[in-house]
């Protein structure tokens, strides 16, 4: 039965730059360690592409794990860009995700659900053709949908879900079957001192 497997990987650390560069900001120098021990780990994956989003942060990772997967081509999409994904209603959460919710523009919560969508049916399913094996960088929401696509769990619980920069995510889509989990937030490649950033300092450890 045809088979993807989607490897995620969230960017990694990036810049914290002041004022309204933050949104393009490139990596720091441990996010750019982290993006090369990713890419050494992934040296000994068969990969047929790499996609990445549009944002700065998302470029340099990929270019950074490229750099140990000679041969494997590159792509851009906007589909794997820092999209909200799901225009949650506030009062059907927690207060301290309605506050983060009330921070998404009209616009946000118009655009980034259908983008999402997209990029669901581009990524989140078993390939047309033959086996596939792809990974994609990209944003801590988009990991978190796919997750909680996978696992066909409540819309709302895309929240709450936290991937580590350059932390490795798996799916399994596979004709007939149920999509599989096969790790979340895997860091083995990073030593202890690149691992937890990008998450609330209490879930570090």
């Amino acid at each position: 039965m045809p088979t993807r497997l989607l490897l995620l990987a969230r960017h990694g650390e990036q810049e914290q730059p002041s004022g309204a560069e933050t949104t393009e900001s490139g990596l720091s120098e441990r996010g750019r360690r982290q993006a090369a021990l990713l890419g050494e780990r992934l040296s000994r994956v068969p990969l047929d592409a790499v996609h990445h989003g549009p944002l700065r942060r998302a470029v340099e990772t990929a270019e950074l794990v490229a750099g140990s997967l000679p041969g494997v081509p590159v792509y851009a999409t906007e589909l794997a860009g820092d999209h909200l994904p799901h225009d949650t209603d506030p009062a059907a959460v927690p207060p301290a995700y309605a506050r983060f919710l009330d921070g998404f523009t009209a616009a946000e919560r118009a655009d980034g659900p259908g983008m999402t969508a997209a990029a669901v049916r581009r990524f989140g399913r078993p390939p047309d053709g033959g086996d596939v094996t792809e990974l994609v960088v990209t944003h801590a929401f988009l990991i978190a949908w796919l997750v909680r696509d996978a696992l066909a769990a409540p819309e709302h619980r895309w929240l709450g879900l936290n991937p580590h920069n350059c932390g490795l995510t798996v799916i399994r889509y596979t004709d007939r079957l149920p999509p599989r989990l096969v790790a979340f937030n895997d860091v083995a490649h990073l030593p202890a001192e690149l691992r937890g950033t990008g998450l609330p300092p209490e879930y570090r450890f």
